[in-house]
């Protein structure tokens, strides 16, 4: 729920408002306003600054998903779905969606060439629940990314297909397919 909203705004309208509630406050003399307003609002509007410059707003989707494909999200495995989660909500202390991700999967070899996650999309493919990160990557090819498809396939753990497409524009589509059989055991899937 806290990163469905930007703390960085909310620090700074917050921290705003007592503080020009301080100001007035020392202006007509309400000597307990003025120590609250400052004492509160100062460190509040230096926090909401503080947390607006190091915030990483959400990945948007390129469609919303529909009914069907929410209904089909108990599908997802446990890492579908934390990706999902994360890069859809407001972050703090990073520099992009996924870059860890990235430099164990040996796709960022610098913070320049790092590709970027632009969007994100949730179908269903054959039935199956499948998440869709797409990327900006004009120093990273294609090549490079099919190269590392099965390196991909093994990280994002078991249960879980990768496929890699072209978008055209140095964009490509890395799609996570809910994989239906599961280290040997087959898992029913609803159709």
């Amino acid at each position: 729920m806290l990163g469905s909203f930007s703390l960085g705004t909310v620090g700074l309208l917050v921290g705003s408002l007592l503080t020009v509630v301080g100001v007035v406050a020392y202006a007509t003399g309400n000597a307990t306003l003025n120590l609250a307003g400052f004492f509160y609002g100062v460190p509040l509007l230096l926090g909401g600054l503080a947390l607006k410059a190091a915030e990483l707003k959400p990945v948007p989707y390129r469609e919303l998903p529909t009914a069907e494909v929410i209904a089909a999200r108990s599908q997802a495995t446990p890492t579908q779905t934390q990706i999902r989660k994360d890069v859809t909500r407001y972050r703090y202390g990073q520099e992009a969606h996924l870059d860890s991700t990235l430099a164990s999967l040996g796709l960022s070899p610098s913070e320049d060439e790092r590709p970027v996650l632009v969007a994100i999309a949730e179908v269903l493919r054959n039935g199956a629940y499948t998440l869709i990160l797409e990327f900006d990557s004009p120093a990273v090819p294609l090549e490079v990314w099919q190269s590392k498809q099965l390196k991909m396939e093994t990280f994002f753990g078991p249960g879980v297909a990768v496929a890699v497409e072209a978008l055209g524009d140095n964009r490509v589509q890395v799609a996570l397919i809910r994989n239906s059989v599961v280290t040997g055991v087959t898992v029913q899937q609803d159709s």
